[in-house]
């Protein structure tokens, strides 16, 4: 599979995508399993629910984390 739209990137926006899909597709996961137990007919809004939050943080963890991956690099 060729990634080549995702290496054109600057380091920070690629780890805010790579994070944000990370965390949004675990959190969509957990919710629907979560949904499942606690509401089956409501399920798929419970992946709602913690998958965008989640991939917010993910999203944000990712652009601080290649933040600073960009400016260690710059000073070594």
């Amino acid at each position: 599979m060729h990634h080549s739209w995702l290496h054109g990137l600057p380091l920070p926006l690629r780890g805010a995508v790579l994070g944000a899909a990370v965390a949004g597709v675990g959190g969509g996961v957990l919710g629907l399993i979560i949904g499942l137990f606690a509401y089956p007919p409501t399920a798929w809004f419970a992946a709602f629910e913690l998958g965008v939050p989640a991939a917010v943080l993910g999203g944000l963890a990712g652009l601080a984390i290649g933040g600073i991956v960009l400016v260690t690099k710059r000073g070594a």
